[in-house]
């Protein structure tokens, strides 16, 4: 080390050493300095790379303020507490790890002790040494970099995700009694007569949620009935506890990681067709016009009829004469159930309910698990119909719940923040569009059902944009874009702990137990549960841009036409028919353009483009994950 740099390092530890410790948390930003955030949760520092003294981002430690030129309170590590993250994701450079995940050391030196055996440009996980942050060794080789399976492996290592299950949670789920016994059918609603069905994707195997429709003299009788999950998952076992710790079950196009061991989640939860399955079941009465006359949950007992997918319901309600003559026992069921769908939807878009026309990416692979085809999932009547219905239990358990007043995890979704809504107000003042400061459910639906269809997509794509992110939370502060005073989820126990902890709850009420153990319980589990299911988020969304990069790598020169998805100071963010997005970078743009932040709007000297509007483009390179554009030869 330079003499003029020991003796700067020298006075700023003098200034410190008589200034007490703080115990918190390291945040890095990837860069050569962090920021560390105390226990108390008041007044974060800032962290120069030369203070940070060995520490990563995640790190415990105790830091000492110092002075601060800028006026800002800054901070020097003195020691480092606990290390939750020694592993981590790098590229292999020669001997030297390449960190690629957030927070981490620029380099670090690889210990080679030949337990396994890595290649140069490799993606690998490696382990810091103890006491030493500037060394590590490999402990997996996830394979070359920018090759697919490399790079989901590596989202699934960055972000954590358990792949296997522990011991002790496979011998547990092995001895799960897969009969059920009389004992157990006790005091149970018998459903096992009725016209029972599941509907659900075509090559799903875990099946959560079945339902019924019977018409009455003047409405409906609506019964959605969910595996019993919390009967076989014991509070406080192995399956519990990794269950609490997983959150949630993590979509992949390619494959699924599982909350739970796919001999409860595929075989003895799932309510498979021909099979007696333990429910929690919602019996709704509706009137004609969809008003909740009565309701009541219980436990029931159910055999499913059929296990259909949405294509096949799809097609019966079309007048399929092949279908309708197999599935000719549920044709009146069926009729009935997309009668009742209607109503409640048109019933819950007069209260104001938002609905964002968002259609899901399909992938087509071939018998490689090569991405072959890129599709917009079509929404289909019988994906109306099953939505509707457990929209209409989770509202009713959330409901019948919060006037119990016991201790319960909702699904909360808070009214726009007040910086996003005048973004909002600004951006559409460009467009003429008036839109109140304080909004209300129905001012979004009627701002998406006033404009006209060339404004429909830009004003959809900047209004979703405004709204606040869902959440779990043990108070009932109600859900803004569903337009509903009580929420919660219920009807996806396999895939979700936040529903399997309301499943304990119903059952443990039902049963006359006391709940207050569970007032401390519902929040830590909505404060995990909403941690896991943004981090399951964002990872499927890194997977989604891999799979979509793998397709467009053959694909460079060619030109699509697209709608542009978003306009930043960077460039502009474009989206093909097919769903796949990408940057027009502004180097890449002519000579002379304007950005209006404001309007969300780029203007050049021969034409100007802004969000929601059609473009073409032509494709110009493909990352790992990331796909790049040029405005094709007519804007250039």
């Amino acid at each position: 080390m330079k003499k003029k740099n020991k003796e700067k390092l020298k006075k700023k530890r003098n200034k410190i050493k008589e200034q007490p410790a703080i115990e918190g948390t390291i945040c890095g930003t990837g860069k050569n300095f962090a920021f560390f955030t105390p226990d108390s949760g008041k007044g974060d520092l800032y962290i120069d790379g030369d203070d940070l003294c060995g520490a990563i981002h995640g790190d415990r430690v105790l830091v000492r303020k110092t002075t601060s030129k800028r006026g800002a309170g800054e901070g020097r590590v003195v020691r480092i507490l606990e290390r939750p993250k020694a592993v981590f994701v790098a590229k292999i450079a020669g001997e030297y790890a390449l960190p690629t995940e957030k927070g981490m050391p620029r380099s670090l030196a690889v210990v080679r002790d030949g337990s396994v055996a890595f290649g140069d440009g490799h993606i690998a996980v490696c382990r810091m040494l103890d006491n030493e942050p500037i060394f590590c060794t490999v402990v997996e080789d996830l394979g070359e970099d920018g090759e697919t399976d490399t790079e989901v492996m590596r989202v699934v290592r960055e972000f954590g995700l358990p792949l296997k299950f522990p011991a002790k949670v496979v011998a547990e789920s092995e001895s799960v009694e897969r009969t059920i016994s009389e004992t157990e059918l006790n005091g149970r609603r018998d459903f096992t007569q009725d016209c029972v069905i599941t509907i659900d994707g075509a090559h799903s195997k875990d099946f959560d949620d079945a339902i019924c429709v019977k018409r009455r003299a003047n409405g409906y009788t609506l019964y959605v009935h969910i595996a019993d999950v919390s009967h076989y998952v014991k509070e406080g076992g192995a399956i519990d506890k990794e269950a609490f710790k997983r959150g949630t079950s993590v979509y992949f196009a390619d494959r699924v990681i599982p909350m739970l061991p796919e001999v409860l989640s595929d075989d003895v939860c799932s309510l498979v067709e021909g099979q007696n399955r333990l429910t929690l079941s919602v019996i709704m009465d509706f009137g004609a016009e969809g008003d909740l006359e009565r309701s009541e949950i219980v436990k029931g007992v159910i055999r499913s009829k059929a296990r259909t997918n949405y294509e096949q319901i799809a097609a019966i309600l079309s007048g399929d004469e092949e279908l309708c003559e197999k599935y000719g026992f549920l044709t009146d069921m069926l009729f009935a159930a997309r009668e009742l769908a209607l109503i409640l939807k048109e019933r819950r878009l007069k209260r104001g309910s938002v609905e964002f026309d968002l259609a899901e990416t399909e992938f087509e692979f071939d018998e490689n698990k090569r991405v072959i085809g890129i599709k917009k999932a079509e929404r289909l009547v019988s994906h109306e119909i099953i939505e509707e219905f457990m929209l209409a239990a989770n509202e009713t358990v959330a409901k019948t719940f919060f006037d119990k007043r016991v201790p319960f995890v909702y699904r909360v979704h808070e009214a726009p923040p007040e910086e996003k809504i005048t973004a909002l107000c600004d951006f559409l003042d460009t467009l003429g569009l008036q839109f109140p400061t304080k909004p209300e459910p129905e001012d979004y639906a009627r701002l998406l059902g006033e404009v006209g269809d060339d404004l429909k997509g830009i004003v959809g794509k900047v209004a979703l944009r405004s709204m606040s992110k869902a959440e779990y939370k043990p108070q009932c502060d109600g859900h803004f874009g569903l337009a509903a005073k009580y929420y919660c989820h219920f009807t996806s126990p396999i895939r979700r702990y936040p529903d399997l902890a309301v499943h304990r709850i119903i059952s443990a009420f039902l049963s006359g137990k006391t709940l207050k153990p569970y007032e401390e319980w519902v929040k830590s589990v909505s404060v995990t549960s909403s941690l896991a299911e943004r981090k399951a988020e964002e990872a499927e969304r890194r997977v989604d841009d891999i799979l979509k990069a793998e397709f467009m790598k053959d694909k460079i020169g060619n030109e699509y036409d697209a709608i542009v998805s978003g306009v930043t100071e960077r460039g502009i963010f474009a989206e093909t028919d097919f769903g796949v997005e990408g940057m027009i970078k502004a180097e890449s743009f002519p000579a002379r353009y304007t950005y209006y932040e404001k309007a969300m709007r780029v203007k050049f000297p021969s034409f100007s483009i802004g969000i929601g509007e059609s473009v073409k483009v032509k494709v110009e390179r493909v990352y790992a994950d990331k796909v790049e554009f040029t405005f094709a030869d007519d804007k250039k």
